[in-house]
């Protein structure tokens, strides 16, 4: 009997090790079909959840209320599961080089509690080789067990993207990996049962950890590219946005668009490309190019609103400043690697100490991470310039009377830095605003 028809008959378990917002919709999507364990070391997420909340935004309160999810912290309940996968995040210390420090906590907390005839399949994002090389010594030496005997790793990237209500888990092909053509055959069916699309079977385990590191750097690329052309494009006095438009009626040009790149994908999984190309001697060009482009697109953005301040003739020190989103995307919660904290610390050294507002964010994060009080909505008032950095729904659904609501009514000049360009900018124009838009 097959370990996927375990799981069919109910006669096994499937544990979920992460449950953030990747591990949720996938534990909540088996959680249909299977009996599934959610593990996540965090007490007090696990109590959210159990309470009917969705911290992630990502399944809903509703579909958490009426999953069948077994909860839990306790590392001891995953010896109940036999198939696992790990869901945690992988991202970047401070020189850019990978921090694998939740991956390898996660895979030992799990070799203590592996048990045999077990799969493990890893779904975070990593440059090849970390699944079979850094992750399989760890589930051995904490078990005491054999791979490839007592047992079996896969690799399956994720490929949901946090707040998009369209590519799901359940729309998107998922891609599949095995240490051997058992283990292959044993992950494509059990994934099969949720990717309702199709499961792509690849190579290797490392054929596997490759393909998801380069969507993500050809995203990085793609988008460097246009932030690029963003640059080049104010100085010769061109709207960018026209030109892409223009541009995108022929039909093999891609629609990309500038804008900052944070976020823990995006942002972070080319540098693990990178890393394992510099252990091997060679040194990335492109990659790495479009890494310095994007990383200081938030220094830029802050360096042209401090310009059309002087221009303005506003005095830049103690300049009232709000700024709209700090989430790393729009109608998403999360600020794990938001490039918004860049414009804002980079106004902070010309004296400018914005008010930030995000109706979308998850407000104790950013202040954890950053230390950062997001203020209430209320708060942005009497504004000398507006930065609207984040394309949430809420904030494209403002009209032009509420836009200059948020400013002092004797403004000469409303500077108003649309980031994403959500606004029309007709309705914005001389000489009652200073529009500007990547």
């Amino acid at each position: 009997m097959s370990l996927y028809q375990d799981l069919k008959d109910k006669k096994a378990k499937l544990s979920l090790v992460g449950l953030g917002y990747v591990g949720m919709p996938i534990a909540h999507a088996f959680a249909g079909s299977i009996d599934v364990i959610g593990f996540d070391i965090s007490s007090e997420k696990i109590k959210l959840y159990q309470s009917g909340i969705d911290p992630t935004g990502e399944v809903g309160d509703e579909e958490i209320k009426k999953t069948a999810i077994d909860f839990t912290s306790d590392p001891a309940r995953l010896k109940e599961a036999r198939f696992h996968i790990v869901a945690v995040p992988t991202p970047v210390n401070d020189d850019h080089t990978p921090d694998l420090t939740p991956v390898i906590g996660a895979t030992t907390t799990l070799g203590k509690n592996l048990t045999k005839g077990s799969i493990v399949v890893y779904e975070s994002t990593v440059y090849p080789g970390v699944t079979e090389d850094v992750c399989v010594p760890i589930l051995e030496r904490e078990s005491g067990l054999k791979c490839g005997t007592d047992f079996k790793v896969g690799y399956s990237p994720e490929r949901i993207n946090p707040g998009d209500k369209v590519h799901r888990l359940q729309t998107i092909v998922k891609i599949v990996s095995g240490m051997d053509e058992e283990t292959l055959e044993e992950v494509a069916n059990v994934y099969s049962i949720v990717a309702l699309a199709g499961v792509y079977r690849a190579g290797s385990i490392k054929v596997a950890e490759a393909a998801k590191v380069i969507e993500n750097s050809q995203r990085d690329i793609n988008i460097a590219f246009m932030n690029e052309l963003s640059m080049i494009f104010h100085r010769m006095g061109i709207d960018t946005k026209e030109v892409l438009a223009a541009a995108g009626t022929k039909w093999n040009f891609l629609p990309f668009s500038p804008g900052l790149v944070g976020g823990h994908c995006i942002g972070v999984d080319p540098y693990y490309l990178t890393y394992k190309a510099e252990e091997l001697g060679y040194h990335s060009q492109i990659i790495l190019s479009g890494r310095r482009i994007n990383d200081d697109m938030g220094k830029y953005i802050a360096e042209s609103l401090v310009k059309r301040l002087i221009a303005a003739d506003i005095p830049v020190k103690k300049a009232r400043v709000g700024i709209l989103g700090f989430t790393f995307k729009e109608n998403c919660p999360d600020t794990r690697n938001t490039k918004v904290i860049d414009i804002i610390r980079e106004l902070r050294e010309y004296g400018i100490d914005p008010v930030v507002s995000d109706e979308t964010a998850d407000h104790a994060e950013a202040e954890r991470l950053y230390g950062l009080k997001i203020a209430d909505a209320a708060s942005v008032h009497d504004m000398e310039a507006v930065v609207v950095a984040v394309a949430h729904e809420y904030l494209a659904k403002k009209t032009p009377e509420e836009i200059a609501a948020l400013y002092a009514a004797a403004n000469r000049t409303k500077i108003l830095f649309d980031v994403k360009g959500i606004y029309d900018k007709q309705l914005y124009t001389a000489p009652e605003y200073d529009y500007w838009r990547l």
